[in-house]
C-alpha cells in the first residue's frame, strides 16, 4: 500500500474519465474583432407543434458548418421539463444519427424548426434507456425566458405518453417509460492526466468536496487568438462552448448554438452547471467527429477555440450570452523546478469564481506532472501568494509549507493551496484576483522522526518521557529541545515554554508532535471562516509539515492553563509524537 508522507487539505474535484478530446494550442487570446460578430438568423418563435407534424433542423457532425436533419413531432409532455415547462417529443433523423444510432451529447441546443422556418426549440432530452432517435426539445420560448425553477435531470413518461412514442417508432413501450433525461453536459479539464482524473474519482472526495465539478472527462486547451473557430461560426445549428477557465486547465462543455441574433446567444436548451447569473466564458468550437456509444449516448469529440464572449445566464432552459466582451478573469500560475528538468510556469484565467478551488489544483497537479514527468517519491518546500481585494483595498496572503511522499510528491502537494483558496471565496464581500504557487521539488523522500524529547536541567540535557516526568518550577522558563532522527542524521529542535507563579503544584501534560492540527488528510476540517481576519487567523494558527506543535497543560488548584506554540521550520517534513508528564514545584 502507497503511504503519503504529509499534512495538508486537498481541494479535488470528483471526476470520471470518459475521454481525450483532440489538442488545441496551449495559449488563450483576449476578444474576437467586432467585425466578426454574426448577424445570426433571429428566428422568431413557433406555435406549439402537433403531432405528426414534420420538422426540421440544424448541427454540426464535423467542422463548424451545420447539416440539416429531419423528424417529425411524436407529441406534447405537458410540464415535462418542469412546472409550466413541457417537453416536445419528437423522433429525428439524418445520416449521422442513423449511423451512430441516435441523437448525441454536444447536440444539445441544436435548433428545431418548422415548416415556416419558425423556431420550435431545441434538442436538449434522450431517452434514459440507451442510444435513441427520439429527442426531447426544450421550447424556445421558455429558454428566452429562463424560468428559476429546479432543473429536472430525468423527465417521467407516463403510460400514454409511452405508447406514443412507441407507436411512432421503433422504441418499445418499457424502453419509452423509462422517460427522458437529459444529454450529457459532463466538463471537459485540459491538463490534466487519465490518471490524474481517475485518482480524483473516488466518491469520498466527491462527499467533501461536492461544490466542485461531479462528472468530467479529459479534454483539450482553448485555442490561441488567430488559431481555430473563430465568432463568426457562432450561428445557429453551430457548435457553442462554455467555459469555467481556459489556458493551461480549460474546464468547459460542448454544445450546440440554438440561435444568434445581432450577437446575443442562446444555447443547449437545458443547464450547463445550473450557475443562474453567470460569467462562463463564450468559445466557438470545431468538432473532430461524433464517437458511437452502445450504452448511453454517442458524444461529440471537438476542439474549443479562443474565447469571443461571455455567458451571461445558466438557467434551467439553456446558457445565453453575448459575442464580443469577455468576462473578467482571475489567473492562477504555478511555477514547478525539479533536478535535471526545466522549470515551467503555466497559467490558467478563470471567469467563475467557483471554479477557483479546483482550478488551482488542476494547474498545480499538471505542472507538477509535467517537470516531474511520472508519479515519483520526493519532498517539496511550496510557497504561495494569494491577492484579494475587500472595500477597494487589496492585500497580498503569503504562505509556506513542505510536503513528502514515499510514491507521489504530485499528488502530496497540490491540494492545500487549493483548499486555501476555497476558504477565501467563502467570504461575502472578497474577490480573489491572482493565486501565484511556486514548488520547489527534489526526489529527497526522506523526513525525519521524532525520537525524544530532553530536558535542561543542572546544565545538562535529561531525556525525559515514561519513567521521567519534566519536572520544572514555577515562575521559570522551562527548557526543552526535540531530537529528530532521519537515517543517520540527528538534529536537536529547541523550545522554551513559560511556566507562571500560580501554576505552583500543577500538575498536567507536555505533546510534542510533527504534524498539523488544524489540517487532516482530506482538508481543513474547522469551521469556515466568514471573514478575512478569521481566514488570517486560520492560516496563522496552522503549524507547517517540516515544524513542530507544542501543547503544554497544566491544572492547578485554582486554575488551568494552556500554552501552544509552533519551534521553527527544518529542512525536512517532521513525523511522529510524544507526550510526556509535567510537574511544577
Amino acid at each position: 500500500m502507497s503511504r503519503t508522507v504529509m499534512s495538508r487539505g486537498r481541494a479535488l474535484a470528483s471526476l470520471t474519465t470518459v475521454l481525450g478530446l483532440g489538442l488545441g494550442a496551449s495559449a488563450v487570446a483576449a476578444g474576437p474583432a467586432q467585425s466578426d460578430v454574426p448577424t445570426g438568423d433571429c428566428s422568431v418563435a413557433a406555435p406549439v407543434p402537433t403531432a405528426g407534424q414534420d420538422v426540421h433542423g440544424l448541427t454540426v457532425t464535423h467542422g463548424t458548418a451545420p447539416e440539416g436533419f429531419t423528424g417529425k413531432v411524436i407529441g406534447v409532455l405537458n410540464d415535462g421539463i418542469a412546472p409550466d415547462v413541457d417537453m416536445i417529443m419528437v423522433e429525428l433523423s439524418s445520416d449521422e444519427i442513423n449511423r451512430v444510432g441516435g441523437i448525441w451529447q454536444g447536440m444539445s441546443g441544436s435548433p428545431v424548426y418548422d415548416a415556416n422556418e419558425q423556431l420550435i426549440g431545441a434538442v436538449a432530452y434522450g431517452l434514459s434507456w440507451g442510444p435513441s432517435p427520439v429527442a426531447g426539445v426544450t421550447p424556445y420560448p421558455d429558454m428566452a425566458r429562463y424560468l428559476g425553477t429546479a432543473p429536472a435531470a430525468t423527465v417521467k413518461v407516463g403510460r400514454q405518453a409511452a405508447r406514443a412514442i412507441a407507436g411512432a417508432t421503433d422504441v418499445t413501450p418499457s424502453q419509452a417509460s423509462g422517460g427522458f433525461s437529459q444529454l450529457p453536459m459532463p466538463l471537459g479539464v485540459s491538463g490534466v492526466s487519465d490518471r490524474r482524473l481517475t485518482q480524483a474519482s473516488r466518491p469520498a472526495l466527491q462527499r467533501r468536496h461536492s461544490w466542485l465539478p461531479s462528472s468530467t472527462y479529459r479534454m483539450g486547451t482553448a485555442a490561441a487568438a488567430g488559431d481555430g473557430p473563430d465568432a463568426g461560426t457562432v450561428v445557429a445549428g453551430g457548435n457553442l462552448a462554455a467555459s469555467l477557465s481556459y489556458g493551461d486547465v480549460t474546464q468547459a462543455g460542448v454544445g450546440t448554438a440554438t440561435r444568434v441574433c445581432d450577437g446575443r446567444v442562446v444555447g443547449f436548451g437545458h443547464p450547463m452547471t445550473f450557475l443562474g447569473r453567470t460569467s462562463l466564458s463564450l468559445h466557438p468550437a470545431d468538432a473532430l467527429y461524433i464517437q458511437k456509444e452502445s450504452l448511453g449516448a454517442p458524444f461529440k469529440v471537438a476542439n474549443l477555440g479562443a474565447p469571443v464572449g461571455t455567458i451571461t445566464d445558466d438557467h434551467l432552459t439553456g446558457i445565453t450570452g453575448t459575442i464580443g466582451a469577455l468576462p473578467g478573469t482571475t489567473p492562477v500560475r504555478s511555477t514547478v523546478s525539479y533536478p535535471g528538468s526545466p522549470t515551467r510556469s503555466g497559467e490558467s484565467k478563470v471567469s467563475v469564481e467557483q471554479a477557483l478551488p479546483g482550478t488551482v489544483f488542476y494547474e498545480n497537479t499538471l505542472n507538477h506532472d509535467r517537470v516531474v514527468d511520472g508519479m515519483s517519491p520526493g519532498s517539496e518546500l511550496q510557497t504561495w501568494t494569494i491577492r484579494v481585494a475587500q472595500a477597494g483595498r487589496t492585500v497580498a496572503l503569503t504562505g509556506a509549507n513542505r510536503y513528502a511522499s514515499e510514491d507521489d510528491i504530485t499528488w502530496a502537494a497540490s491540494g492545500e493551496s487549493a483548499d486555501i483558496t476555497y476558504l477565501l471565496t467563502q467570504v461575502p464581500g472578497l474577490d480573489v484576483r491572482s493565486v501565484n504557487v511556486t514548488s520547489a521539488v527534489s526526489p529527497d523522500s526522506s523526513t525525519y522522526r521524532l525520537a525524544r524529547l530532553e530536558q535542561r536541567t543542572g546544565g545538562q540535557w535529561v531525556t525525559v518521557g515514561k519513567g521521567a516526568p519534566v519536572v520544572t518550577r514555577a515562575g521559570r522558563a522551562l527548557s526543552m529541545r526535540a531530537v529528530l532522527v532521519s537515517g543517520t542524521t540527528t538534529k536537536q529542535v529547541p523550545f522554551q515554554l513559560d511556566v507562571a507563579q500560580q501554576m505552583a503544584g500543577a500538575r498536567g501534560q507536555l505533546y510534542v508532535a510533527g504534524h498539523d492540527p488544524m489540517w487532516d488528510d482530506e482538508g481543513y476540517y474547522g469551521p469556515t471562516p466568514t471573514s478575512l481576519a478569521g481566514v488570517r487567523k486560520v492560516l496563522a494558527s496552522q503549524v507547517r509539515n517540516d515544524q513542530l506543535s507544542v501543547n503544554l497543560e497544566l491544572e492547578g488548584m485554582r486554575s488551568m492553563k494552556i500554552q501552544k506554540s509552533r519551534t521553527a521550520p527544518v529542512d525536512k517534513v517532521v513525523q511522529g509524537g510524544r507526550t510526556v508528564r509535567v510537574v511544577v514545584r
